[in-house]
């Protein structure tokens, strides 16, 4: 069929609403015909993506393999100042992490926002590609625009297995943000109890305030679904009594 298209004289880079080309839409499956027919390996759609961001989006390894020979570079950024490893991050996508890193991708390269690839694979809880990220020297202390860290990130998300593997590699657990939280901050506003307790367990301040005055406990108070974390911090310690700034216990944050 596409080559019936060809033959009949159809625009291999014409593109739709959403500026979308032929090749944006079959990376993965007839890439290597519309390569072979001068098909724009740097065409951008809406989103300013390529047909290499929207591959590494979505596990298409072959596709990746057929373009980056094409590509003069890899580290092209869409809208959000995303590169194709961000969405392979993201995505969860070990091999094809590995083949852009193979291929000069930047490991440090960050989005409009300054997260990097670890910090959307600790956000989404991509182990093993966190892992393969910091066996290619990312920086595990790294900090976005809000001085979140990937250990911030994986807190806030609840996932487990990449908090206890920073854990294990010494980042600091009482690392604050650009707001004074720490990771025990975070992950009790959003009620992540497991991680709350792996914390508590390698010794995060449970009583560690913020620029305003508030501890995780008066977080876990404000939180919606933080009663199990609440429940934790009182048992270890945490000053049910301490005021933030303006005066506020953790009492007073169950009202709010």
């Amino acid at each position: 069929l596409l080559f019936l298209y060809f033959v009949t004289g159809a625009r291999v880079n014409a593109k739709d609403s959403k500026w979308l080309t032929p090749l944006h839409r079959a990376v993965a499956s007839c890439s290597e015909v519309l390569l072979k027919h001068s098909a724009d390996v740097n065409a951008r759609d809406k989103n300013w993506q390529t047909p290499l961001h929207i591959a590494a989006a979505n596990k298409a390894v072959k596709c990746a393999e057929a373009l980056v020979p094409l590509l003069s570079n890899v580290n092209v950024s869409d809208r959000a100042g995303r590169t194709a490893l961000h969405h392979a991050a993201f995505s969860g996508h070990v091999e094809m992490v590995s083949l852009l890193l193979s291929r000069g991708a930047n490991i440090n390269a960050f989005d409009k926002k300054d997260r990097r690839a670890i910090h959307w694979a600790a956000y989404m809880g991509h182990i093993e590609v966190v892992k393969l990220l910091v066996t290619h020297t990312a920086e595990v202390t790294c900090k976005d625009k809000k001085s979140y860290t990937p250990l911030h990130a994986a807190a806030s998300s609840g996932m487990i297995s990449v908090v206890k593997y920073l854990l294990d590699l010494g980042v600091d657990m009482n690392e604050p943000n650009a707001y004074g939280n720490t990771p025990l901050h975070v992950a009790c506003y959003n009620g992540q109890d497991v991680v709350v307790n792996e914390l508590i367990d390698c010794g995060a301040n449970v009583n560690q305030v913020n620029e305003k005055g508030f501890t995780p406990l008066h977080f876990a108070a404000a939180s919606t679904h933080g009663a199990l974390c609440l429940e934790l911090l009182v048992c270890n310690g945490a000053d049910v009594n301490i005021k933030s700034k303006d005066g506020k216990t953790p009492l007073h944050m169950t009202a709010i």
